[in-house]
């Protein structure tokens, strides 16, 4: 059925740059017949296989029969003159969306031997579009992480420098495209889960609109934080996907109902563009990001945008009300993992007994530490003084950011305070693993979009990201805007 931890003895490469086939650049050459639909996929599914046990970007890998099946379908519709720019082309999906008939672990043990009966809507629309999707990814367990060593399965490794994290919790996604081991792939993002592994790994990134994408197939963390985004190597390769993935799904009920949009990129006038920047947040920057963040601004300002200094003063906040929210829901979320009805099931005398067995032993601790923290926080006598308190200061951190965009285009801010840190140096320290969290979580509190795109190399040769924010359902602007600064973004030796 399928391939986990594949090695290959011998074949190990020392350096993974981000390059490699676009999707743009593969709908011109299927097109024109210039490649080969089933060589291409075979080539990515070969290179998946060889680099996976140094990288360890997949949890599982589809067999060569099924990856034949869905070339075939791919060439078909480019016979009857169907195809799209995703037809044939080789995509990767973080394992917390289901694709029918193959594993969804969500990188736990509690899931490890789960197949599921059914495709995400996500998935269901990629398959319409034709792509061909080659292998399931690595992540912190039920998303819960920010450095992908919360997996079960073991750490993805950053292709950068195979000693660092490739961040979390879309680690796997982000390896598997900057490694340039799938051309794309999806990811989700909680609390910056596509934004922060994007920017540590090099490539680009999208939190779209809360209710943008459907969420149905994707299994829940945090129900009203979660949103599914791409991960790519161009904003255009972003746009071609949100073409696909986005728009109303009636098996979704935070589905968005409005017209469905095209997400096309058109050319933006730095000349015309209002970009906001925080305030005081210099402080709290490694020396290289900081560098780098002041370097993109002065950039900005000489291709004319107007700079706006802004504040959020319940940025401080952030972090706290964002893990009492979504440690909340994910008590709720997770409760369903009983060893009753499907995934893992500890014997015992009974039926408490076999609960918390089977809790026990099948989730890993930041997952046992979060439902702990959510179910403390929604307790009698605490969920005013907790719960209550952080939904409160969710609706300020919306009403600033609103106040933000009516006198700027975009906001402008790192993705990180830092670049990619060595394995095990946060794990054992969940404060500071939070803290990495800083500049993302607030979006997803708002419900806004987010793009994370690379600005260049730290002294160590790590990436360095950095984020556009925008109000609702302004994509196309983000994307447009990431278009434009390319010619900056394509300075890859430094800040």
């Amino acid at each position: 059925m399928s391939q986990r931890h594949s090695k290959v003895e011998g074949k190990k490469l020392t350096s993974f740059p981000v390059g490699g086939l676009t999707i743009e650049k593969l709908w011109k050459l299927f097109s024109k017949g210039e490649a080969s639909i089933l060589e291409v996929n075979l080539n990515y599914l070969e290179k998946a296989n060889q680099l996976n046990d140094t990288l360890n970007a997949f949890i599982t890998i589809f067999p060569e029969e099924e990856i034949r099946k869905q070339v075939k379908t791919a060439e078909e519709m480019y016979r009857r003159g169907e195809a799209t720019p995703l037809t044939g082309v080789p995509i990767s999906v973080k394992d917390n969306i289901n694709v029918k008939g193959f594993p969804t672990t969500c990188a736990s043990k509690i899931l490890e031997n789960y197949i599921s009966p059914y495709d995400a809507t996500v998935v269901k629309k990629l398959r319409e579009a034709g792509a061909v999707i080659i292998g399931k990814t690595n992540l912190d367990e039920f998303a819960m992480g920010s450095s992908t060593e919360n997996s079960a399965f073991g750490p993805a490794k950053n292709p950068f420098d195979l000693s660092r994290v490739p961040g979390g919790s879309s680690g796997g996604s982000a390896v598997s495209v900057a490694a340039d081991i799938s051309v794309a792939s999806l990811g989700s993002d909680t609390g910056g889960s596509i934004r922060l592994p994007a920017a540590f790994c090099g490539v680009y990134g999208l939190k779209p609109t809360y209710g943008l994408v459907s969420r149905y197939g994707l299994v829940a963390f945090a129900s009203s934080l979660d949103q599914i985004g791409p991960i790519a190597k161009t904003p255009r390769d972003l746009s071609l996907l949100l073409d696909v993935i986005s728009g109303f799904d009636p098996m979704d009920s935070t589905s968005w109902k409005g017209e469905l949009k095209t997400w096309e990129i058109k050319p933006s006038d730095l000349g015309s563009m209002r970009i906001a920047f925080l305030r005081d947040i210099d402080d709290g920057l490694d020396e290289d990001v900081k560098k780098a963040y002041q370097s993109f601004l002065s950039y900005l300002e000489r291709e004319g945008a107007e700079l706006v200094e802004s504040e959020i003063s319940s940025l401080k906040y952030s972090i706290p009300v964002y893990y009492l929210i979504a440690c909340s829901e994910a008590s709720s979320n997770l409760a369903r993992y009983d060893g009753v009805r499907y995934g893992r099931r500890e014997m015992a005398e009974d039926y408490r007994s076999m609960v918390a067995l089977t809790r026990g032993r099948g989730f890993g601790n930041e997952v046992k530490r979060r439902i702990m923290l959510g179910t403390f926080a929604l307790s009698a006598g605490y969920f005013e003084e907790y719960y209550l308190k952080a939904q409160k200061i969710r609706t300020l951190i919306k009403e600033e950011l609103k106040l933000i965009f009516k006198v700027a285009d975009v906001l402008l801010i790192p993705t990180s305070p830092t670049t990619a840190f060595k394995l095990g140096e946060k794990i054992n320290d969940p404060l500071k693993m939070y803290l990495s969290d800083i500049f993302t979580t607030f979006v997803n509190l708002a419900g806004v979009p987010a793009l994370s795109f690379p600005v260049g190399l730290d002294s160590n040769g790590l990436p360095i990201g950095l984020q556009l924010i925008g109000p609702h359902f302004s994509e196309g602007k983000l994307l447009s805007l990431a278009q434009t600064i390319t010619s900056f973004v394509g300075n890859k030796k430094g800040v």
